[in-house]
């Protein structure tokens, strides 16, 4: 195997897929990515059983075909620490690579492409295309919600729920549901529903971008596959059932209160400062045309925000987690948001004010 590449052709792809690369790992092999040349065509591969990557680098001129396997870390730190500018040469022999580039050398070990284990393909149930800031989208409005290490391991994901022409995704840890739904060109008279594994949904984020290009998805039973030009991205998909998210939703809440977004952003995080640390409660009190936001903790400190809001009805007292308040906030588009509470034992439910909304949040009551 023998090639040229320019660093700036090769690092952008390195990067993504050996982010998929653990650092522990139970199989040597699975330290390092795999790359295989076809002609003028470098593939690099990055997996840990759970998800794997694939990138492909076009090369200016063709190469000696052949496939390698090399230390990840090693490899995307001796990229990166290379000149912006620099073309960087790759042979193998006698089971190195040897990599020039200027006056610098390398010499790194291998260990045969043969070992390198291969994500298995199932039949397939259901494909479509989608925009990759659709995509995109529909991840950064509601990853945050995901459970991180919740014993409901089916928590610690993201469901995609497909219907005839529309994706929903919905993301739950138990305390606060985050839903974003777009409509698709899907052709499916059933309703497929797939939970992603968390690392899946971080590693494809990261790998859409804010631009109209096409990605093809697959889902089948255990795996979900998206392939754009640049990247194949599979995912094995998490072995449970997920909670039914529609009953999780309120329904008749009666006290609706529109507030400016920005307000209410830095309003949540100012009483934060003074949230007791390890419960991050803080108190909602409405009132006409008002809503004061108040912490406490344990020094017996106090924080208290009042806000201009658009509310008119009976006044109410409720608790809730500012972190979660706040993360909403954080992904909600339009300057205002819309809040509908019914009383002090049900969750808030948060939206933006217009009727083309595509999502919703659901964040639970605490006891304060």
């Amino acid at each position: 195997m023998k090639l040229v590449v320019s660093r700036e052709a090769l690092l952008k792809p390195l990067q993504l897929v050996s982010g998929v690369v653990e650092r522990r790992q139970t199989l040597p092999v699975l330290s390092n990515v795999l790359l295989v040349l076809e002609g003028s065509r470098l593939s690099l591969t990055g997996t840990d059983l759970e998800v794997e990557i694939v990138g492909r680098v076009e090369l200016e001129s063709p190469g000696v075909d052949g496939e390698i396997t090399v230390p990840a870390r090693k490899f995307v730190d001796i990229v990166r620490s290379l000149p912006d500018d620099a073309n960087i040469e790759l042979h193998e022999e006698e089971g190195r690579v040897l990599l020039k580039s200027g006056r610098s050398r390398f010499t790194l070990s291998t260990l045969p492409a043969t070992d390198f284990p291969n994500v298995e393909d199932g039949p397939s149930d259901l494909q479509f295309s989608c925009q990759q800031r659709e995509l995109k989208r529909l991840i950064e409005r509601t990853a945050f919600a995901m459970a991180q290490q919740d014993v409901r391991y089916y928590l610690n994901g993201m469901l995609w729920e497909v219907k005839q022409d529309q994706l929903r995704v919905v993301a739950t840890d138990g305390h606060r549901m985050a839903m974003c739904t777009r409509t698709l060109g899907v052709n499916t008279a059933d309703t497929i529903q797939s939970i992603l594994p968390r690392k899946g949904v971080l590693e494809l984020s990261r790998l859409m971008g804010e631009v109209d290009d096409l990605v093809d998805i697959t889902l089948s039973a255990n795996h979900v596959r998206v392939t754009s030009e640049d990247y194949t991205f599979t995912s094995k998909l998490v072995d449970g059932k997920f909670p039914d998210y529609e009953r999780v939703l309120p329904r008749g809440g009666d006290k609706i209160v529109f507030g400016s977004r920005n307000e209410l952003k830095q309003a949540f995080s100012r009483t934060a400062i003074l949230s007791n640390e390890k419960y991050r409660g803080v108190r909602l009190l409405l009132e006409d045309g008002q809503l004061t936001i108040v912490a406490n903790n344990p020094e017996q400190e106090e924080a208290e925000e009042q806000l201009t809001v658009d509310y008119s009805g009976s006044s109410l007292e409720v608790g809730f987690n500012v972190s979660y308040l706040t993360d909403v906030a954080n992904v909600i588009d339009s300057d205002t948001i819309k809040i509908t509470l019914s009383d002090a034992n049900s969750s808030a439910l948060l939206e933006e004010p217009v009727d083309d909304g595509d999502s919703l949040y659901v964040v639970m009551p605490m006891r304060l």
